[in-house]
């Protein structure tokens, strides 16, 4: 890619980014055209459907927060990697109101630009979930879709005004649930069955 067009393009990004973290992924594509000083048929260009602009925003994104967790299982206990990991995927989901319900669509849709992302985002939270389940401080009945819900609904709460106030508190019941052993119960035995 030329250097120009690589500039129109990160210009593109960085106005994108802005106007979904103020109005949600429904953003209109004209409006971020808008905004970036182009026509929409530049900003479709570079990005023909609004999938492909997120996926192009949230790349790099994801590529952290699955980096994040491979650091995480070499340098954290178990159940501290978990919980540090769900906070950073919650926290990074509540900056792009919406992002949740795409996610979710999109891990079930192979043909979802997000879809790869996606996968390989839950892929990386269940390796944490694994390693927490066989240190014996998570739960053993939950998997990686679990968790991967579980980072959506508490993003849910926290994208909505009337909750928000009380997301970290519901963050921290819910990773009390997840982690019971480190709460200072004890874990509970597996419950669903192994395929």
């Amino acid at each position: 890619m030329r250097a120009d067009a690589r500039k129109n393009r990160d210009h593109l990004l960085a106005v994108a980014s802005t106007a979904i973290a103020e109005q949600g992924v429904d953003v209109a594509l004209r409006d971020i055209a808008r905004r970036a000083g182009v026509g929409l048929a530049t900003l479709l260009r570079h990005f023909p459907t609004r999938e492909a602009l997120l996926d192009a925003l949230l790349h790099a994104s994801f590529d952290e927060l699955t980096a994040k967790a491979g650091e995480l299982e070499t340098s954290s206990a178990p159940g501290d990697a978990l919980v540090s990991w769900l906070r950073d995927c919650v926290t990074w989901t509540t900056e792009y109101r919406g992002v949740t319900v795409l996610m979710a669509a999109a891990i079930e849709d192979p043909e979802s630009a997000l879809h790869a992302s996606c996968v390989t985002l839950r892929a990386a939270g269940a390796r944490l979930l694994t390693r927490a389940q066989a240190a014996g401080t998570a739960r053993d009945d939950i998997d990686g879709d679990d968790l991967f819900a579980l980072i959506a609904m508490l993003a849910w709460a926290g994208d909505q005004p009337a909750l928000a106030p009380r997301a970290d508190h519901l963050f921290e019941v819910v990773a009390s649930a997840v982690l019971p052993a480190a709460a200072g119960q004890s874990a509970p035995l597996r419950t669903r069955p192994v395929s």
